[in-house]
């Protein structure tokens, strides 16, 4: 039994689709349904109103996107996970989705076994990404030559994981602490990372830290 309840809000244009993923979390012991919304606007009321642990929101909206209510809500709390749900699942959608500060991003054809994996997940670790096809899209994006990175980019990739900041990065490297910080930036982006935890996340996950030994200290 979970000693969190995690308390959701649905989003989506779509009463049937609305109806369906409220049938299906409710029946988790640990999960219930404290309010839906049909648009941005009116996610972001009900955000303000009820509190949710978690969002789990259409990418699709009448009045926007729901990477508008992911921006919207992520600066306002890094503890609200965040789930984008959508018919639309390339690579580029999962990288916007990670870019914004989801928690997580389901196709619409997935069981729904992987829309309640998402949200637990979102609620225990809101600031990092899941995504089921993130790995071949990662694979994809690096296989291009803009997004490799070089060996200096991979030594500042390594102190990060070793829980450095910049500062400590440029002493470490002999870098003056805005290098170390435009080169942090770059990894980012290459990695469709927005912040040293999702570029960590997927760092590891297509094997970048795994194949590379740290130098000695």
């Amino acid at each position: 039994m979970s000693d969190r309840h995690i308390r959701v809000l649905l989003v989506d244009d779509h009463q049937l689709i609305r109806d369906g993923l409220s049938g299906v979390l409710d029946l988790e012991a640990d999960m219930s349904i404290v309010g839906v919304a049909a648009t941005v606007a009116e996610a972001l009321t009900k955000y303000d109103e009820l509190s949710p642990n978690v969002i789990v929101t259409d990418l699709q909206l009448q009045d926007g996107t729901g990477l508008d209510v992911v921006r919207a809500v992520r600066k306002k709390s890094n503890d609200t996970g965040l789930i984008i749900l959508t018919m639309h699942s390339g690579d580029e959608q999962i990288f916007a989705a990670m870019q914004a500060g989801a928690s997580g991003f389901v196709g619409k054809d997935a069981p729904s076994s992987e829309v309640v994996k998402a949200a637990r997940h979102a609620a225990v670790s809101p600031r990092s990404f899941i995504a089921t096809g993130l790995v071949g899209a990662m694979m994809r994006r690096q296989s291009g030559e803009s997004t490799k990175l070089s060996d200096r980019e991979h030594e500042v990739l390594l102190l990060l994981a070793d829980g450095l900041g910049a500062s400590q990065i440029g002493d470490k490297l002999y870098l003056s602490e805005s290098t170390a910080k435009s080169h942090i930036a770059k990894i980012y982006q290459k990695l469709g990372a927005a912040n040293r935890a999702q570029a960590l996340v997927t760092a590891m996950r297509i094997g970048l830290l795994s194949s590379i030994k740290p130098a000695d200290s």
